[in-house]
């Protein structure tokens, strides 16, 4: 059985980045597990905030792969990015690892993908997994109409999301750097 399902949108505005991500694990397609999980955290001293989606082990294993190259690098986001890519590209047992990451710093924010991608963001918005172009769409709708702050924006739009895909909630946990 796989555990899967989340949404994850970040907004970079205003000096401020917000990653914001729903709380829902699915297991298979029909069943939640649980309503409240915690898929946005703070890594390398609280200066690095990064949200997952997909596998729920597989996404935990890269956050912490990540947080290793984050050491390593000291601290540079697109360094650690770009070895973090590599190594889920070419290691055996991390090629097979399903998810998605999003990072992001005071001054950079990433997607990070499996097949080997770095992925700056046009417009400071990204979002990943199941509601994700769900969640995308309502960010750049909010900022292009409004002059709500990151924070506010990333969680308007998770809860725009969490009432359109059905493996997305509204338990919302965001964090900002």
């Amino acid at each position: 059985m796989e555990f899967r399902g989340t949404t994850i949108c970040a907004v970079k505005r205003g000096g401020m980045t917000a990653i914001a991500g729903d709380g829902q694990v699915t297991m298979s397609e029909s069943v939640i597990m649980k309503g409240n999980a915690v898929k946005v955290k703070r890594i390398y001293g609280d200066k690095v905030v990064i949200g997952y989606a997909g596998t729920v082990s597989d996404a935990f294993t890269l956050s912490e792969k990540f947080e290793a190259m984050l050491q390593k690098y000291s601290g540079n986001l697109m360094r650690a990015a770009v070895e973090l890519a590599e190594l889920w590209r070419m290691d055996k047992v991390a090629r097979k690892l399903e998810a998605l990451m999003i990072a992001a710093d005071q001054t950079s924010m990433f997607i990070i993908s499996g097949t080997g991608e770095v992925i700056e963001p046009e417009n400071g918005i990204c979002a990943i997994g199941s509601g994700g172009n769900y969640a995308l769409a309502a960010a750049r709708a909010l900022a292009s109409a409004t002059q709500l702050d990151a924070k506010e924006i990333a969680t308007r739009a998770l809860k725009i999301a969490s009432e359109i895909c059905i493996y997305t909630n509204d338990h919302i946990t965001v964090e900002t750097v």
